[in-house]
């Protein structure tokens, strides 16, 4: 069975495509840029500074800055959702048989 996708689904696809392959590039040239630097920096203690232990870490403050936004966005959908479900009746409206004869005038 062939899956058949919308022209909306393709520039969405394209979209994700390249923004990946964007990415993808950045994330290589960061690597090799650390590596030059790690390989020319001497090492640097890291200064004690008060709470520092209390900071997260990188990958902690990502996981929940994404974590966040992931809550964000599906509260965002639900809400969304709601006003479409409040409105559906005026759809319903604008979209049955009377509107479309009303269209043709």
């Amino acid at each position: 069975m062939t899956e058949t996708r919308s022209t909306g689904q393709e520039i969405q696809a394209d979209f994700f495509g390249a923004v990946n392959k964007g990415e993808e590039a950045f994330v290589d040239a960061t690597k090799r840029w650390a590596k030059a630097v790690q390989s020319v920096m001497p090492a640097i203690p890291m200064p004690d500074l008060p709470y520092s232990d209390k900071m997260p870490k990188p990958e902690e403050f990502v996981a929940s800055s994404y974590h966040f936004a992931e809550e964000l966005l599906s509260s965002q959908r639900k809400f969304a959702e709601s006003l479409l479900e409040a409105i559906k009746p005026l759809l319903d409206t604008w979209s049955g048989p009377a509107a479309k004869k009303g269209a043709t005038k």
